[in-house]
């Protein structure tokens, strides 16, 4: 709790202080242990973690579109693997996108890098580019992020359906998404404090 209240005053903060306009923000930043057994009862499907309601940024805009395009920009993806079984198995967390009003698939998914062993793993990608970004009505906000552990076998491979599940549970991890408008780059010093905590 200490972590998120700071976390949302600095962002707060970043809003409500800053002259400039608004380039990003931290979609969320949650640090969690999943275990095989969250995985197998977590609802409505198996291995995911849910990241609703005040688990999210405080200042979602709530149209990607305009007055900032946020939606033609790029998502900055943060993963600290913290604690991962031996045996460096492929690991990766699906991130996906669950809009307040959606079209065809209903929502879109992107991804962390694939990642064998601890430590931080960064990339950015282009919010036009992954999966079923189409199909979510960016003007319309974003309500939640449903986040899937798998290994690297490709869309359908939950880490809960493996026979070796023990090659992929316990983990934890801290896992960080930052929006960025078209146009813009990405800059961490705006998240370093949130980070330190």
């Amino acid at each position: 709790m200490k972590k998120h209240f700071l976390y949302l005053l600095i962002i707060s903060c970043f809003y409500s202080c800053s002259k400039t306009e608004v380039t990003q923000f931290v979609l969320f930043d949650e640090e969690f242990t999943f275990t095989r057994a969250d995985a197998l009862t977590s609802s409505p499907s198996k291995s995911h973690y849910y990241v609703t309601n005040d688990m999210l940024q405080l200042n979602i805009p709530k149209d990607w579109t305009s007055p900032v395009d946020f939606r033609n920009g790029n998502v900055h993806i943060r993963i600290e693997v913290l604690e991962k079984p031996k045996g460096n198995e492929p690991t990766k967390w699906t991130l996906c996108y669950i809009p307040n009003k959606g079209q065809g698939n209903m929502y879109g998914c992107t991804s962390t890098d694939i990642f064998t062993k601890t430590g931080i793993y960064e990339k950015e990608v282009s919010m036009n580019e992954f999966w079923e970004n189409e199909s979510i009505i960016w003007s319309e906000g974003i309500k939640q992020m449903d986040l899937v552990i798998k290994d690297d076998s490709g869309g359908q491979g939950h880490a809960h359906k493996r026979e070796d599940h023990e090659k992929f549970f316990p983990t934890k991890v801290r896992i960080t998404m930052i929006q960025v408008a078209k146009g813009a780059t990405y800059n961490s010093k705006l998240v370093d404090d949130v980070l330190k905590f």
